[in-house]
């Protein structure tokens, strides 16, 4: 295949999303035949300068943003100008990544032979390289009003399309106060989040003023993924593991967890909120003796 020079900052992309969920049919408890909505699981194998990297199981919607933030969450390429292409075969179910220099990620075989398989839906990875940089900076300290999450868990319920038509997926985004900036649905929750952070990558967004939130539950891959985009608040649906929570005390992310309807666990970060909100408690009322 030919490599593109790119002089500019910005990789060229393909456009190759597909749609997320398939038509398929399925029998009812009644014994009715219904057409049903499921969602789609696709593999994509990274590629670059030809050299294999990964293979993701994706819904495919967004497969070049993806392929971009997996490199950068896992270090593997530490600076958007040395890619100049992403190119996605969906006939080859490949993702070419195609570098200005042509001589592909330095040490790739050095950086990818000692990995982790995580707990990631779909079995994400770590490898050793991620966990080098992980200690590189400090995330700042945000303070979070009460009032911002349950503005924020309120409006993130009308963005879970694929969900709600299919399930059997995860939605991340990345939010600035309560307003949503980007969400993504895919097969696992890692998957998603590197699409996020192939966003930001490619736009050039910082992520010290931002929060991520998840559906998923918040796991130390997850921590990892949002110490590498510099967003230090989290928040999630879903619980979390105490590996989660030992990192995230080590780079100092607020972890908010079982956040839903107005409820939330502050499980790290408890000094960054401001609780302007507080719901009233419930009084059980109890009947009176019968006379």
């Amino acid at each position: 295949m030919n490599r593109p020079f790119q002089r500019d900052n910005r990789p060229i992309l393909s456009n190759a999303g597909i749609g997320p969920t398939k038509l398929v049919h399925a029998r009812d408890e009644f014994g009715h035949s219904r057409e049903m909505s499921v969602a789609g699981e696709t593999p994509l194998t990274i590629k670059v300068d030809d050299s294999e990297v990964v293979t993701l199981m994706t819904l495919g919607t967004h497969p070049e943003k993806l392929t971009l933030g997996y490199l950068r969450n896992q270090r593997l390429i530490d600076d958007i100008n040395e890619i100049a292409e992403v190119r996605v075969d969906w006939d080859q179910e490949t993702a070419n990544v195609f570098t200005n220099h042509g001589s592909g990620i330095v040490d790739l075989q050095e950086k990818i032979s000692k990995r982790t398989v995580t707990s990631g839906c779909g079995q994400g990875t770590i490898f050793s390289c991620t966990l080098d940089k992980l200690y590189d900076s400090r995330l700042p300290r945000v303070e979070i009003y009460q009032s911002t999450i349950y503005t924020l868990l309120k409006t993130i319920n009308s963005y879970n399309e694929i969900y709600r038509a299919a399930g059997a997926v995860h939605g991340c985004a990345l939010c600035q106060g309560s307003r949503i900036l980007y969400f993504v649905e895919d097969v696992g929750r890692h998957n998603a989040t590197d699409t996020i952070a192939g966003d930001m990558w490619l736009e050039g967004i910082g992520g010290n003023d931002k929060i991520f939130y998840t559906t998923g539950r918040l796991t130390s891959e997850i921590v990892m993924k949002a110490a590498h985009m510099g967003v230090p608040v989290l928040v999630s649906r879903s619980g979390i593991t105490h590996m989660g929570l030992e990192l995230a005390q080590d780079l100092g992310v607020t972890m908010i967890a079982r956040a839903k309807g107005r409820h939330f666990l502050v499980y790290n970060g408890e000094d960054t909120i401001q609780y302007d909100a507080i719901p009233e408690k419930k009084v059980a009322i109890t009947a009176s003796p019968k006379s």
